[in-house]
C-alpha cells in the first residue's frame, strides 16, 4: 500500500489551522502532514512560514498529534532547517539545486559542507532529510551528491504554487531513483490525484504528497482513502 500525506500549502496562518482541523477529522494519531514552505526566492511566490506560530498550534491541540515534514523551498534551507527541527520536524526535505547549483543563490557555498551540516542539525534532532529536485533537474548530472541520501522527493510541478498540472517527466526521474537507489524511500509531490498517482506509484514512488486533491475535493476524507487504495 502506498504511504499518502496530507500538503499543507497555505498563505495565512489561518489557513494552516483550518486544514489542520480538516485532517483531524480523520487522520490517524502520527500520521505525516507535509507543509510547504516557500520563499518566492528560489520560487516565484510566498507561503506561510512561522514555525513558531505552528509550535503554538500543535501545543494547543492534542488532536494534531501528527508527524511533519516540511518541505524548505527556499534559497539557503541551512539557514533555516534548524527552527523547523526545534519544533518537531520529523522529516526536512531541502531542494539539490539550493545546494548544488550556485545560481539559485545569492551567497556561493560549497555543496558538501552545505549537506554535512543538513544532515548533522537534522541527526540532533532524529530527523530525516528528504532530497528534493525540481522538474527540470537532471539527475544524472549530481549522482555524486544523491548518494548521500537515502530519501527523495520527485516534485513533479514548478516549486511553490498548489493546484498545478503533473508534469510526467517526473515519472522518469522516480524510474531513475528507483533503479539506482530500490532500498530508498521516494515521494512525488505536485499535481497528484488518483490517475498520476496511480502512474507514479507505478514508477516506483511509495509515497504521495497531494494538495489539492485532498482538500479541494469536497470529501478530503474519501479523497485521501481513494489514493491509499493505489
Amino acid at each position: 500500500m502506498v504511504q499518502v500525506i496530507p500538503t499543507i500549502n497555505c498563505m495565512d496562518f489561518g489557513c494552516v489551522a483550518h486544514k489542520f482541523l480538516q485532517l483531524s477529522s480523520f487522520l490517524p494519531r502520527e500520521a505525516w502532514v507535509h507543509i510547504d514552505v516557500a520563499d518566492a526566492k528560489f520560487t516565484f511566490n510566498k507561503t506561510w512560514s512561522h514555525p513558531s506560530e505552528l509550535a503554538k498550534l500543535l501545543k494547543a491541540h492534542a488532536e494534531f498529534n501528527f508527524n511533519i515534514e516540511v518541505h524548505l523551498m527556499i534559497e539557503e534551507p541551512e539557514r533555516e532547517v534548524l527552527e523547523w527541527l526545534k519544533i518537531g520536524s520529523k522529516r526536512v526535505i531541502v531542494h539539490g539545486e539550493t545546494i548544488w547549483d550556485n545560481k539559485f543563490r545569492k551567497t556561493k557555498v560549497n555543496p558538501e559542507i552545505v549537506i554535512k551540516d543538513i544532515f548533522k542539525k537534522s541527526g540532533e534532532f532524529g530527523a530525516e532529510v528528504m532530497l528534493a529536485t525540481n522538474p527540470e533537474t537532471r539527475l544524472e548530472d549530481f549522482k555524486d551528491y544523491l548518494d548521500e541520501f537515502n530519501a527523495f522527493q520527485v516534485l513533479s510541478v514548478r516549486p511553490g504554487l498548489s493546484g498545478q498540472k503533473f508534469l510526467t517527466v517526473a515519472l522518469e526521474k522516480i524510474r531513475f531513483l528507483r533503479a539506482q537507489f530500490p532500498n530508498a524511500k521516494i515521494e512525488v509531490d505536485g499535481g497528484v490525484n488518483f490517475e498520476t498517482g496511480k502512474l507514479a506509484r507505478e514508477a516506483g514512488a511509495d509515497i504521495l504528497a497531494a494538495g489539492s486533491y485532498i482538500f479541494e475535493s469536497g470529501d478530503p476524507k474519501g479523497a485521501f482513502e481513494k489514493l491509499e487504495e493505489l
